[in-house]
């Protein structure tokens, strides 16, 4: 563990202690134990990329996700978040989810939520990169792994992006391959072209 902690850039134990709530979204304790004895609420919508669940913590928005099912998708927030007391109050998180429609219905409003981001160092170091690629902006993944300092690291980069459980807050979908064409997408490829054009009209 302490070898884990200087790995990831912390000069002692106690630094990382410091900063574990702000990167995890709860102590080291709760997030080994699944996020036990945590609230997270959620709604679910529906928009033009098909249903989408957004789920808030104490800290602010944990889960974005976009599917098919919207079964399927509280059994995904259920997955991540396996111990935590999971609260599906649909009248009083319908504006959160109608704030994050606007974001992919319309992408140069931009999204005024607090995230509750919870991730490696390194995944952090990923999705903050992500976070200031602009609308109607592209990069390669080669490109990315370069602006975190880890120009070799592309596959572990791709791995970064591809557990995002921030869909569209996190903007992994602006991430294309050297050759310009759209690689795998966690929400579908289809999803990530039209985010894409829909960006690029924008």
């Amino acid at each position: 563990m302490t070898d884990a902690i200087y790995d990831a850039g912390f000069t002692s134990s106690s630094r990382f202690y410091e900063h574990a709530n702000q990167v995890l979204g709860m102590t080291p304790s709760r997030f080994r134990a699944g996020g036990a004895d945590t609230d997270i609420f959620f709604a679910i919508g529906e928009c033009s990329l098909g249903s989408i669940l957004v789920a808030q913590s104490r800290k602010g928005v944990c889960a974005i996700l976009i599917g098919d099912d919207p079964a399927a998708l509280v059994r995904d927030l259920q997955d991540r978040f396996p111990k935590a007391n999971l609260v599906g109050d649909e009248n009083r998180y319908q504006e959160l989810v109608a704030k994050v429609i606007g974001l992919i219905e319309q992408p140069g409003v931009g999204l005024d939520l607090p995230l509750d981001i919870r991730g490696t160092s390194f995944q952090q170091r990923v999705w903050k990169a992500l976070q200031r690629i602009p609308p109607g902006s592209t990069i390669t993944y080669s490109e990315l792994a370069a602006k975190v300092g880890v120009p070799k690291a592309v596959r572990a980069v791709a791995q970064a992006c591809a557990a995002n459980a921030l869909a569209v807050a996190i903007p992994c979908h602006r991430v294309i391959r050297h050759d310009g064409s759209l690689s795998g997408y966690r929400w579908g490829v289809e999803r990530k072209q039209a985010l894409l054009e829909r960006e690029a009209r924008t």
